[in-house]
């Protein structure tokens, strides 16, 4: 194998372990269950009575579908008021609110 050959091998052994280095914070980032952010069929898992995972919430903020987020974010997201005006907000919970009506 000629020397070009091998430095070239090297300078690509190294150049792929540094770019998997360089991604893997990002990707190794902590996520968190979030209740009642989700977007109506964008729900990651558990959406409640009458549905079976992802992708089967029903309405949109549904109170118990879950979406993975950022951890520390769940309690902070900022989310569109309810028809009546009081502050919606993310929880670590299942909640109660904006369940479909079977």
């Amino acid at each position: 194998m000629s020397h070009n050959v091998k430095t070239l091998a090297v300078a690509s052994a190294l150049a792929a372990a540094f770019s998997a280095h360089i991604a893997t914070p990002a990707a190794a980032q902590e996520m968190e269950k979030c209740f009642g952010v989700a977007l109506a069929g964008e729900n990651d898992c558990a959406a409640g009575p009458g549905t079976t995972c992802a992708g089967t919430s029903k309405v949109d903020y549904q109170g118990n579908s879950w979406k993975l987020v950022p951890a520390g974010t769940c309690e902070t997201m900022e989310l569109p008021e309810m028809a009546d005006g009081t502050a919606r907000m993310g929880s670590l919970e299942a909640l109660e609110r904006d369940i479909p009506q079977s």
